[in-house]
């Protein structure tokens, strides 16, 4: 009850002192609110101004910006008035300059002009202008030209330096490099018309062209190295441009010469003359290999195509030249003699025969085709097998004919002729041996084929379809730097449908 009292007390006096101070806390609430209305209406007031302040800033910034723009204007027309009155003063100077006939004096003004020029882009006589400059480059050029021919045949580094500054201060490297060219295949083309007058056989006349044209790659890089900038790529674009000026063209010579030749040896001949190209194109692709990612693989195939294409129409037409060269060549293995014995003896010889003219076509496809031909190759040995057949049964009929055996009669007493035993049993044997080799010219047939065109097949190929084979190898060309001279293929572009057939019979085989 003490301590209820106590509390009690305590409370009254509590909110008797609350009571008291009351007053005092309102005026500070008033005093508060004011100074917050009065807080307000100053950040009105701020908020007004710095409107104000960004409206005149914006309408500042924007006088400025024109007065940059207008100042920019100024400064183009003051250079472009200085370059009208540079290229006024260099056009006047020009025609004292080419007086001198000093090349290097003259490229120096020529620059000067064009770089004037370019700052005269929207003057009204701009284009006129053009043509005036165009016309002086073109007196450069022409009084150079007894320079540049001395420098490039007489292959003067420094002076050859000196022309290629000159011609790329002017934008006229194509026409330097076409001097260059010019030059170089006068001289190349020269040699091949000397070779073609001469009593040279045409493989001979060949062998000695393409070692000229493999020295000129080895000289001409080393040379244009030091001179140019992309030295593979000239010198490259050279043989491409020398092989399409030849006169006669090889083509030509390739059609005459087979034109000459006899139907027997007409394949041999070709296969001849494609030997001397293979040989120079594996010189090429050997001196080109260890720089392969510096060459313009463009222009290497184009040079590949230039080696390669005069034998195309050859390599189509492969399966008609073969079928004709291997029937004529069966033709001369005569299985017909007057004896039974000599018919006997010569079948067994023409086995051998036979099968050695089957393993020459496959060598044959292999090196005038890389493969590419196999439908042309199958179609020839068809032929050849079929006529080797059809003239072995003439014979066995022939030699029933000579035994006498189709005029004995069924009841006729039977009589012991050990000579006609021993031809029959010398027959079955050639014809057992006939069999074992048919079986080993098959599977060696299969294996030279693949090995050889089965770099063609893609792993993902299916014979559903074509277009899939031909995307799976576009990315892998994609994927890495493929070499020109080993991806060269005739018979893709030349005859699709061959191709699809080549594609289908490796898959089989595979």
């Amino acid at each position: 009850q003490a301590l209820l009292t106590v509390l009690l007390g305590v409370s009254a006096e509590t909110s008797h002192q609350a009571l008291q101070n009351m007053p005092r806390v309102l005026r500070e609430v008033e005093v508060l609110k004011q100074e917050a209305t009065f807080l307000k209406e100053q950040m009105i007031l701020v908020k007004e101004d710095i409107k104000k302040f960004e409206e005149d800033t914006a309408q500042s910034m924007q006088v400025l910006v024109e007065i940059d723009r207008v100042k920019s204007r100024m400064q183009l027309a003051a250079e472009s008035l200085q370059e009208a009155d540079k290229w006024s003063t260099l056009s006047a100077d020009i025609e004292e300059t080419l007086k001198t006939q000093d090349v290097s004096v003259i490229s120096a003004k020529l620059t000067s002009m064009q770089s004037s020029l370019a700052m005269l882009v929207d003057t009204p006589d701009y284009s006129e202008k053009c043509v005036h400059l165009e016309a002086l480059k073109n007196r450069l050029e022409a009084m150079a030209s007894p320079q540049i021919v001395a420098a490039f045949n007489s292959q003067s580094v420094d002076q050859a330096k000196t022309f290629v500054k000159v011609f790329t201060e002017i934008d006229r490297m194509p026409q330097l490099l076409a001097y260059y060219y010019k030059c170089h295949k006068v001289q190349l083309v020269a040699v091949w018309q000397y070779l073609c007058q001469s009593d040279l056989s045409l493989n001979r006349q060949l062998t000695e062209l393409y070692d000229t044209l493999l020295g000129t790659w080895h000289s001409q890089l080393q040379w244009t190295a030091q001179v140019f900038k992309n030295p593979h790529e000239i010198v490259t674009v050279l043989l491409i441009q020398t092989l399409g000026a030849l006169v006669p063209s090889i083509p030509v010579c390739l059609s005459t010469a087979m034109e000459r030749t006899g139907q027997e040896t007409k394949l041999n001949k070709l296969l001849e003359l494609y030997d001397a190209t293979i040989h120079f194109a594996k010189g090429l692709e050997v001196a080109m290999l260890p720089n392969l990612k510096e060459q313009n693989l463009v222009k290497v195939m184009e040079l590949v195509e230039a080696v390669y294409g005069p034998y195309k129409p050859y390599q189509l037409e492969y399966g008609d030249l073969e079928e004709e060269n291997l029937l004529i060549q069966i033709s001369a293995v005569p299985l017909e003699h007057w004896e039974v014995i000599d018919c006997v003896q010569e079948l067994n010889h023409s086995v051998n025969k036979l099968f050695s003219l089957a393993s020459g076509a496959i060598d044959n496809c292999i090196k005038l085709t890389d493969g590419l031909g196999v439908c042309g190759l199958l179609k020839a040995l068809k032929a050849l097998f079929t006529k080797y057949t059809s003239d072995f049964t003439n014979t066995l009929q022939s030699i029933r004919k000579k035994c006498k055996l189709d005029d004995v009669l069924s009841d006729s007493l039977f009589q012991e002729d050990w000579t006609a035993f021993q031809n029959s049993v010398r027959i079955i044997t050639t014809c057992g041996e006939l069999l074992r080799q048919c079986g080993d010219f098959e599977q060696q047939l299969a294996n030279r084929l693949l090995s050889t065109a089965g770099k063609y097949l893609s792993d993902s190929y299916s014979p559903c379809s074509f277009s899939g084979f031909q995307d799976t190898s576009s990315a892998e060309k994609k994927s890495s730097i493929k070499n020109p001279w080993q991806e060269y293929n005739y018979l893709l572009k030349e005859n699709p449908s061959e191709y699809a057939s080549l594609m289908e019979t490796l898959y089989t085989l595979k």
